[in-house]
């Protein structure tokens, strides 16, 4: 009669490691297969299982914050030479600085697809900005289902912010999410898959070396009329594990008693390829992120010509789309306590776009139709020197 234990285990789809009961004949030891196991879709899970535990994302990560954190936010417009705002971005609070802030910031929405922004205002004027935790951050909706508050709770203790005011304490930047009005999309939920193969490859890889880089078998009991008593297959099992796994104990000669006979599970070249299938989960990952593979250092054409193509992409379509939506983001936000204003990223700070740059003023500066004014204009200048 099944256990409790077995039955909840067949239900699962788990089939667990048994030694056959005595029949008279051979005895073998069988292993067996369970479903795969997926990481839970939840921030914590998601940056535990990523961020911290495989290269590629952690990668990914840091290439998208840090690089979005380098270019420049500007106030552009009349108002722009010595804007209270340039001060308060450069220097958002005394332990950090703008960059610093900013790379927080971008790493939180890239891990969760969310990250909050709190202002600590003087007589109505944001003094200082601080980045908030999102797995610590709750939205409270309101009778009209925006968000009427946050929730924030650490250490036991709950802090409450009210969206009433002029200029409301928290700023919400989310990824889109089709599915949710209040959370955004992480990137790693979008390639969660793609991450559990690839940590499931690097676990089997090294479980292969701590085993000799061997594949596993069975051991058959063949004598006749007899199987093993369960002390012995107690003692088989603690001997096998002590002298035979491990690196340590690679290629050592296996010595079998009376009855026993090794059978090795052989798997074919095309099922241990899991470089190949590393290395294709790596690329999924990187998808996911917007960040070209070859950037990541993974295989592909590796050659000067497409690094700096592919460095002058990943400006272009990822980091550049991303502190635009933030510039816009932060400018709405402070706007009722700074005025209208307008922030933009730099692209002129950008080192990767020098390129393209000197490409567009060699195109206005030919062309003679226009007044100097007018070539300003174009190439993202004032009229007017300032």
């Amino acid at each position: 009669m099944p256990t409790l234990l077995t039955r909840l285990a067949r239900a699962a789809g788990y089939v667990p490691a048994v030694k056959a009961a005595p029949l008279g004949g051979a005895s073998v030891a069988l292993y067996g297969d369970a479903r795969a196991v997926w990481t839970a879709r939840d921030g914590t899970a998601l940056a535990r299982e990523g961020y911290q535990r495989n290269a590629v994302v952690h990668r990914a990560v840091r290439l998208v914050a840090e690089g979005a954190a380098t270019i420049p936010l500007v106030v552009t417009g009349a108002e722009a030479v010595d804007h209270p705002i340039a001060a308060l971005l450069a220097r958002p609070n005394p332990r950090e600085g703008g960059t610093r802030l900013l790379e927080t910031l971008y790493g939180h929405l890239m891990v969760s697809g969310n990250a909050y922004l709190e202002a600590v205002s003087l007589d109505g004027i944001p003094r200082e900005l601080f980045a908030l935790r999102p797995d610590r951050m709750r939205v409270v909706p309101g009778a009209d289902g925006w968000p009427a508050g946050y929730v924030y709770e650490v250490g036991g203790r709950r802090v409450v912010y009210d969206q009433s005011g002029a200029v409301p304490p928290i700023l919400h930047l989310a990824l889109f999410h089709p599915t949710d009005d209040h959370y955004g999309l992480s990137p790693m939920e979008a390639a969660a898959v793609s991450l559990d193969i690839h940590n499931a490859a690097g676990a089997w890889n090294k479980a292969l070396l701590d085993n000799a880089a061997r594949p596993s078998g069975a051991l058959v009991f063949a004598g006749a009329g007899a199987s093993l008593s369960e002390a012995q297959f107690v003692r088989l099992k603690a001997e096998l594990e002590a002298n035979y796994q491990g690196a340590g104990n690679a290629g050592r000669p296996l010595l079998l008693e009376g009855g026993l006979d090794w059978k090795p599970l052989a798997l074919s070249p095309k099922e241990m390829d899991f470089v190949e299938a590393k290395a294709a989960a790596a690329r999924e990952i990187a998808l996911a992120f917007g960040v070209p593979p070859l950037l990541l250092g993974l295989p592909g054409d590796n050659t000067h010509a497409n690094y700096a193509e592919a460095n002058r992409a990943f400006y272009r379509q990822t980091l550049v789309p991303l502190a635009r939506r933030t510039a816009e983001a932060l400018a709405h936000w402070l706007a009722p306590a700074f005025g209208d204003l307008r922030l933009e990223p730099d692209l002129d700070a950008i080192e990767a776009l020098a390129t393209e740059r000197e490409s567009l003023w060699r195109r206005v500066q030919a062309a003679d139709f226009l007044t100097t004014a007018e070539k300003r204009e174009a190439v993202g200048y004032p009229p007017e020197p300032a």
